[in-house]
């Protein structure tokens, strides 16, 4: 009887991400959040994103590489035996990832939990990167506190509603060799030492500012602090950079001015995202309540 009661105050969900969820590695652990890595092809050899290969790093690589490198989805081979594992204290997953115009990742563990007797709900985040993490985050609070899945999914989807991210480029070249923009607008940022600041929602990249020089971030920035002011209740930013460390810093202190009490992360994104954004990027993401 004891160890039945007991069974039921365990946590009975565990939640599951992708390497492209750039959050803290304390958070993560202390929470029990899984992370399933992608991979990263850099001229031939292929690398799993995961703790031994860190964004600085990959910078160097992809910097000294010859060719832009390659991601590459999990293969469903791999979501199947940790799911499989997660199950054998009897609890259920939810998976969550992102979203499925930048990999195929979702699809992979959708496809995977279909072939496997753990019960494991995939969530499109359809977002990534700190983004992706708002959502993971709480959704592994929740299952620590004991909330059944349809409680957690509830509250991811209210996260995943309100989650906005702006993402700054300062050379388009990744953006153009990986396909995701045109030539001709890439040849365009290289030759004016454009930047760009882009909204990233729904897969899509819409331009918010672009003009010359640094100038143009700062000026955006001015931009985003009045557009939070507005807003009642910001529950939680991430800043995460590629190879940008002086201007998070100061986008950190700057928004720190208004929410003194927030723990603001600021961290190096991950491979899978610095392989499309290339040096010198930001992303700035926020959730309201």
């Amino acid at each position: 009887m004891l160890k039945k009661e007991r069974e039921k105050i365990m946590t009975n969900v565990k939640i599951v991400t992708d390497s492209s969820c750039t959050m803290e590695k304390n958070v993560r652990d202390a929470l029990g959040i899984r992370v399933m890595p992608l991979s990263i092809m850099i001229d031939g050899t292929v690398y799993p994103d995961d703790d031994q290969l860190d964004g600085e790093r990959f910078m160097e690589m992809m910097a000294k590489a010859k060719n832009l490198p390659k991601t590459s989805q999990p293969p469903i081979g791999e979501f199947i035996p940790m799911y499989a594992e997660l199950r054998e204290d009897g609890s259920e997953v939810i998976s969550i990832h992102m979203t499925k115009g930048l990999s195929g990742t979702v699809e992979a563990a959708r496809q995977a939990s279909n072939l496997t007797k753990t019960k494991v709900t995939v969530i499109d985040s359809d977002t990534t990167d700190q983004g992706l993490s708002f959502q993971v985050i709480r959704a592994a609070e929740l299952a620590k506190e004991g909330k059944t899945v349809e409680e957690i999914l509830e509250e991811v989807k209210k996260v995943q509603d309100n989650t906005k991210l702006y993402i700054g480029i300062s050379t388009l070249d990744n953006l153009v060799k990986g396909g995701r923009i045109s030539r001709t607008t890439g040849l365009l940022s290289s030759v004016l030492n454009i930047r760009v600041v882009m909204n990233f929602a729904h897969s899509e990249l819409i331009p918010v500012t672009k003009g010359r020089g640094k100038k143009t971030f700062d000026k955006w920035f001015n931009n985003l602090k009045n557009e939070l002011k507005e807003l009642p209740n910001v529950r939680q930013i991430g800043i995460s950079h590629a190879d940008a460390k002086e201007l998070a810093q100061e986008f950190k202190e700057g928004l720190q001015e208004l929410f003194p009490d927030m723990h603001i992360p600021v961290l190096h994104t991950n491979p899978v995202i610095a392989t499309h954004t290339g040096k010198d990027a930001f992303a700035i993401m926020y959730y309201v309540d």
